[in-house]
């Protein structure tokens, strides 16, 4: 049998500059944020025009914010409301960690509601360009929450070959479920979503690749929890749930929803060309 691994210990600061720290898991969000946008740019332009590179560059504040408050705001609701509320400066501490992606999923989407209305543009062909990009920071987040030893698995067998034991776990081997989330969640979702967003067919019904997001995450997250030990100050739910599964259940209904309206909405024509753009071609 072999010998179960020992978490790494990792160092959770990634620099010290004097009393200033930059921790694994601020670059993940900010790394996240950065290459999405990058990636957006590129999506808002094919066809059919969802909207301007300029216009992706600016949403990067509008999605900053969405992500910080919405996750932030998830998790006090979500998961602890009675500690924040006997402990509201607890709030402001957000570098001890505490974030909800479903949090941060309505946040981003009051976000992108907002954006798209003030710029005058179609809100589900500009939320199917998003939504491609999302995995990226999913994935980073959970190679962070890894980093962070945090957030493991639940107990497995010690003949599992990556089975692993970490310092404030018990000193029992465990699954390493930020790994498996980092994989199902971030990678295998990404190239699903950016597969899919190759095809035109799929682009012209505004609503398909983020109800195609929203089931993806749903399902690679409720299979995840299976193996993810529930938050202490939770456990599981009646039935055997948890948190993390109950609130994708929603997201599931709402992307097949948003799928079944995709395909039976007409075909999304998209912006027309800049006076730029037509110049540049």
């Amino acid at each position: 049998m072999l010998p179960v691994l020992l978490f790494p210990q990792f160092d959770p600061v990634l620099v010290h500059l004097g009393p200033l720290t930059i921790r694994w898991y601020a670059l993940s969000y900010i790394a996240g944020i950065v290459l999405g946008i990058a990636l957006l740019r590129r999506l808002v332009r094919l066809a059919p025009r969802a909207g301007t590179a300029e216009q992706a560059d600016d949403f990067l504040g509008w999605v900053t914010l969405g992500v910080l408050l919405g996750g932030r705001l998830g998790y006090i609701l979500f998961y602890q409301p009675g500690y924040y509320l006997t402990h509201p400066l607890a709030i402001l501490k957000v570098w001890q960690g505490g974030m909800s992606f479903h949090g941060g999923a309505l946040g981003v989407i009051i976000a992108m509601a907002l954006f798209t209305w003030y710029n005058r543009i179609n809100f589900l062909a500009f939320a199917d360009r998003v939504t491609v990009a999302v995995p990226i920071g999913l994935g980073l987040g959970r190679i962070a929450n890894f980093i962070n030893g945090e957030l493991w698995g639940r107990e497995a067998p010690a003949s599992l070959p990556w089975a692993m034991i970490f310092p404030d776990a018990g000193g029992i081997p465990r699954h390493p479920s930020e790994l498996y989330e980092a994989l199902t969640e971030g990678l295998l979702l990404f190239l699903v979503m950016f597969a899919a967003s190759r095809k035109q067919s799929l682009r012209e019904h505004p609503g398909f690749l983020a109800g195609l997001f929203l089931v993806g995450y749903g399902c690679a997250r409720s299979f995840c929890e299976f193996f993810r030990e529930p938050d202490s100050f939770l456990g599981f739910l009646p039935g055997g749930l948890t948190m993390g599964q109950l609130l994708c259940i929603p997201m599931i209904i709402a992307g097949g929803a948003l799928i079944l309206h995709a395909r039976r909405s007409p075909v999304y024509a998209g912006l027309p060309l800049t006076d730029a753009e037509t110049a540049e071609s």
